[in-house]
């Protein structure tokens, strides 16, 4: 099985990677659900604030692959020649996912702040934000856990500073490369 792992800043498309990847029938593993998915079962509104700092406990505790501890077995029931990860946060997760997957292959979203900001104040999601102070702190967050040597350390770099039609093409094209090797 090969594991793609999709890392990026908040709302650099991330999601609309995984929207493809789901339309082209590959599994998608979504490690934010695995915080979402905790933040309900304690009884807390999904709000950034309370995802963020559930985020952080699980990470103080278990170290800083925690999130990436609850997917490995999401991924390993997948019975697909590919599985994607959406929402890298950082290195130790990527090293994580390369120690259990060999052939690993960490895929970077890269968009601009002011591009990142639009998104935001356009999807209306429950841990949205309207601010660019709060997409600041919101980034600044993720940084901490190790989210730009992720970045820095992605085998394939994706921009998506253009139209959505460009963005999908490009994914399109990287995963035809993909379901050909496999």
């Amino acid at each position: 099985m090969q594991v793609i792992g999709v890392v990026g800043l908040p709302a650099s498309g991330k999601s609309e990677f995984s929207k493809i990847a789901a339309a082209r029938g590959i599994p998608v593993v979504v490690m934010g659900d695995m915080i979402r998915n905790a933040v309900n079962s304690e009884g807390m509104d999904p709000t950034d604030k309370n995802l963020g700092a559930l985020a952080n406990r699980l990470r103080a505790k278990r170290g800083m692959d925690a999130i990436a501890q609850l997917c490995v077995p999401e991924i390993q029931r997948q019975t697909t020649p590919i599985v994607l990860v959406d929402g890298i946060r950082g290195d130790a997760e990527v090293t994580l996912f390369r120690r259990v997957f060999p052939g690993f292959t960490l895929i970077s979203i890269d968009s601009s702040f002011e591009i990142r900001l639009a998104r935001i104040k356009a999807r209306g999601r429950s841990d949205d934000f309207s601010s660019a102070d709060e997409l600041h702190t919101r980034d600044e967050r993720e940084l901490g856990w190790g989210l730009g040597n992720a970045l820095n350390d992605a085998d394939v770099h994706l921009s998506n500073e253009g139209t959505l039609a460009e963005f999908s093409a490009a994914v399109h094209s990287f995963f035809k490369t993909r379901e050909h090797d496999s």
